[in-house]
Parts: C-alpha cells; sequence; structure tokens
C-alpha cells in the first residue's frame, strides 16, 4: 500500500466500511456471491478510491462486477452514511477485479505438474 499516511489511514478505513457493507448487503445486490475486498488504493486528494474485489469461488466475476458497478451510487451513499464524521469527502468509488490469487493458484498449478527428477548424490 503506497501513498501517505494520510492515503493509508483513508484507505483502511474505507476498506472496512466496504467490507462491512458487503456483508451485511441489506439490499441484496450481490445475491449469493462471495467477494472479499482485497485492497484499497486513494488518490492523493482522498476524491478516487479504487477498490480491489477477489472473488475466488465466483464462476461469472464479470457479472458481479458489472452489478457492483451498476449499483455504484448505493454502495457510496451507504458508505457515506457510514463515514461522514471522519471524511469531508466521500470519494467516487471505482470497482477493479483483483486477480492475484487466481495468477498464484495457476503458478502453483505449473510448478507441481513439472516432472523434475529427484537429485542424485
Amino acid at each position: 500500500m503506497a501513498g501517505t499516511t494520510r492515503q493509508q489511514k483513508f484507505a483502511k478505513l474505507i476498506l472496512k466500511e466496504i467490507s462491512d457493507i458487503f456483508q451485511r448487503d441489506k439490499r441484496g445486490i450481490l445475491g449469493n456471491a462471495f467477494i472479499t475486498v482485497a485492497d484499497v488504493r486513494v488518490s492523493p486528494d482522498l476524491s478516487v478510491a479504487k477498490i480491489f474485489i477477489s472473488m475466488m469461488l465466483e464462476k461469472n466475476k464479470q457479472g458481479v462486477l458489472d452489478k457492483l458497478n451498476t449499483h455504484k451510487s448505493e454502495i457510496r451513499k451507504a458508505l457515506g452514511d457510514r463515514i461522514r464524521n471522519q471524511a469531508r469527502i466521500i470519494p467516487e468509488l471505482i470497482f477493479i477485479l483483483d486477480e492475484v490469487e487466481e495468477h498464484a493458484a495457476r503458478i502453483e498449478s505449473l510448478i507441481k505438474s513439472l516432472n523434475i527428477p529427484p537429485a542424485t548424490e
């Protein structure tokens, strides 16, 4: 997580609150999708928050991402209701699919599939 201490604190606050919003999901935005907020990066002026979403078990990842983008204003309003006493600006939310776990799993399977003979002395 790069940036100033102020950016990092604000990003942690947004990560915590967005995670809680998704966990409680009273509006049924996500349906049965299980998603994780992997990371949040905030612009230097705190007006834009890039939220990296991980969906390990989800088959239709792009569909869930489209749902999030469709309901972005509702999510931003819920975030604003939670952090209005701690922040002057409620940032614009940009949802990005985080594929770090998928890449790690693919690399791990490639390594396991290697046929390396045992070393002889």
